[in-house]
């Protein structure tokens, strides 16, 4: 198993990263709360899980341990593949899913798209012994900077909200309507309101 990556960052997406490690190149998923925490630094560690498909090795990476530990904590849940944690992970970031599962708030986990009432209850039954103890006091929420100029925004965005699964033409139609009423949004917060949207 690959615990974690050290290296230099090549390509950074909301959705994705390519991390260079001694001259080989991983392209690591990533969730919104991961890319808030790397976005314009040009190395660092990412902290890892591997998942084996019979198609497919994913790697999927996370700025801090305790993302990981969540993000295999919602694996665990029947119905939730990697995708569907991810997209939680991107939706709510990992102080916020531990305070609404150890408060049984499973509404706060159906209002993000892809998850219904029986999904956002079990996750809640399931997680709720295990999240008490997982340690979340140092997972404070990071500042974000400004969207990389060599990319751009609106298609960065879209690119992100395919990855998540997300159709292509409804993600643009929200992505323009937010562009136009906000035009200085970041990215981050765009894709947010998006999946919010939809």
């Amino acid at each position: 198993m690959i615990a974690y990556l050290k290296g230099s960052f090549i390509d950074i997406t909301p959705s994705s990263v390519i991390v260079d490690v001694q001259g080989i190149g991983y392209e690591v998923h990533i969730s919104l709360h991961t890319y808030s925490q790397i976005q314009g630094q040009s190395s660092g560690l990412l902290y890892t899980h591997l998942l084996i498909k019979e198609d497919a090795h994913l790697l999927y990476g996370f700025a801090d341990i305790e993302e990981k530990n969540i993000f295999k904590l919602l694996l665990s849940v029947s119905g939730i593949g990697a995708n569907t944690a991810r997209l939680i992970l991107s939706y709510m970031k990992p102080f916020e899913i531990t305070q609404a599962i150890a408060n049984g708030d499973s509404r706060a986990l159906e209002r993000i798209k892809g998850i219904g009432k029986k999904t956002a209850e079990r996750t809640v039954l399931e997680l709720k012994d295990k999240i008490g103890k997982q340690p979340t006091e140092n997972i404070i929420p990071a500042e974000t900077t400004s969207a990389s100029t060599t990319r751009n925004m609106r298609q960065d965005a879209l690119d992100a909200l395919q990855a998540l699964g997300i159709n292509r033409q409804a993600a643009e139609q929200h992505i323009i309507r937010i562009c136009q009423a906000e035009p200085d949004i970041q990215l981050e917060e765009l894709i947010k309101k998006v999946l919010k949207g939809l």
